[in-house]
């Protein structure tokens, strides 16, 4: 496990802030970490369960990350989505280029937007294999000033200090999309990317086509404050749930096939139609609770899975509308999230009120029959997503402000652990699980993971205090 956390004594008060400029940063630090080093041995620091003491602080290894960067929009998110891009992949090479849309919780209804950006130039600043070929400065130094945009959205890269570097700073170019409710959750459609369906706070689901925003951003090379002027699209289709709510996924089996789900128990199936329209089904029974999450399988282009806060996971097919085909009770508490894994298609996973993350095999769905659990999490779990890369590879968010990166093909190896020590490497408690492969925090209140499809390795998470885009350098 790569843990980029790590203790160090300062000799003054220090408040500590996520929005430092690194991760877990202190405002006003001064004591480098390799002056740290040299009187203390680096430890691994164990969000809700160790404490910090008022002059001590937090700092991370820079060469944990190949990269990481933050940036924030003027209102938070609840939501994001990454968008299919035609750059290629898959890609490794930096500075990456990515797309994505996001929608906001405002203050006031009118004030909301579907963001759609382009994140550019996302280079690896003073991680990696540029830190650690600096290994011998201070570890301490500061980031780059933010790029401001138009006042609303900023964007910082922890781009390197080295005077010699030809790596230009990270841009976030943005179209806004103004909405007149808030926005619970973003997904873009696989087949056709620029079309996103929009769960809004006010009870209804809208299509959007944003393609003509996303040319747009293709074609841009500088950033604009032209483009902070909201433009209005209509709806390629709404459809008015009897309540809010957020589950909602895009079929991968079966183009334009979308399942949404509200806080009243009732989910419905979207069925493309002609000339650009959608056909929306009756309800389809089964949960007694909201429907939090709704998953579709990778290969049967006819059945979903969903979670409810009455506690259990449920297996539909479209085909039959007044029960479900499999139901299990899930957890001991409302089940959050959901993830259905593309690469193995009997594996999902689940994340529970509880913090608790369980692995179920599908040929063997019933009560109890979980093949794994971790509860690792110190608070209710906020997402859980497959690696589209690595079937034995999963990222899940916390309300504890973790975002954890998991392995299940991994075992502890004492011989490994003692030859990298003298590399300087925390030494790890024994509690930790063996597959717990990264753990990435800073952010307050986090909401959302991806991972990037066409860039091995790199997440994107949205909090309340913005997103952060980075790549752990041990994937």
């Amino acid at each position: 496990m790569r843990n980029p956390k790590k203790s160090a004594k300062k000799s003054g008060k220090h408040k500590a802030s996520a929005a430092a400029g690194s991760l877990m940063a202190v405002d006003g630090a001064g004591t480098s970490a390799a002056a740290a080093d040299a009187t203390t041995a680096p430890s691994v620091w164990r969000p809700g369960i160790d404490p910090v003491a008022e002059d001590e602080e937090l700092d991370y290894d820079p060469t944990a990350y190949d990269c990481l960067h933050k940036f924030t929009l003027e209102w938070p998110c609840l939501s994001f989505d990454i968008v299919r891009d035609d750059l290629g992949g898959p890609r490794s090479n930096f500075p990456h280029t990515m797309f994505m849309v996001a929608g906001t919780q405002a203050a006031q209804a009118r004030q909301n937007y579907l963001a759609v950006l382009k994140l550019s130039d996302l280079g690896q600043g003073r991680h990696g294999k540029r830190s650690a070929a600096k290994s011998g400065d201070d570890s301490d130094d500061d980031d780059s000033d933010s790029a401001e945009s138009d006042g609303a959205e900023s964007m910082s890269g922890d781009e390197s200090d080295d005077p010699d570097s030809k790596e230009p700073p990270a841009k976030m170019h943005h179209r806004l999309v103004g909405q007149s409710c808030a926005i619970n959750r973003v997904r873009c459609c696989p087949q056709q990317p620029g079309v996103v369906a929009l769960w809004c706070d006010n009870g209804s689901v809208r299509l959007l086509d944003v393609n003509q925003q996303l040319q747009q951003l293709a074609a841009e090379t500088e950033a604009g404050s032209k483009a902070s002027n909201k433009v209005q699209v209509n709806p390629l289709q709404v459809h008015s749930h009897s309540t809010e709510g957020f589950a909602v996924d895009w079929s991968r089996a079966k183009a334009g096939r979308l399942a949404t789900g509200d806080c009243k128990k009732h989910i419905h199936v979207w069925e493309p139609q002609e000339a650009g329209r959608w056909q929306v089904s009756p309800v389809y029974n089964g949960h007694s609770g909201s429907v939090e999450d709704i998953q579709w399988s990778p290969t049967e282009d006819t059945v979903f899975a969903s979670c409810s806060t009455d506690k259990t996971i449920a297996v539909f097919d479209i085909r039959e509308r007044n029960k479900a085909m499999l139901q299990v009770p899930a957890a001991d508490c409302d089940v959050n999230v959901i993830s259905w894994n593309r690469l193995v298609s009997y594996m999902l996973a689940s994340g529970a009120d509880d913090g608790g993350m369980r692995v179920w095999d599908l040929r063997n769905f019933k009560e109890g029959g979980f093949i794994s659990q971790f509860n690792f999490h110190r608070s209710h779990v906020t997402s859980v997503e497959w690696s589209p890369y690595e079937c034995s590879m999963l990222a899940t968010t916390g309300g504890d402000n973790q975002a954890l990166v998991w392995d299940l093909a991994l075992e502890r190896d004492p011989e490994e652990e003692a030859a990298l020590a003298p590399e300087g490497n925390a030494q790890l408690q024994e509690e930790l699980p063996s597959q717990l492969l990264f753990v990435h925090a800073g952010q307050t209140d986090i909401k959302e993971l991806h991972w990037h499809e066409q860039i091995p390795g790199l997440l994107c998470t949205t909090a309340g205090d913005g997103f952060n885009v980075f790549r752990p350098s041990n994937l």
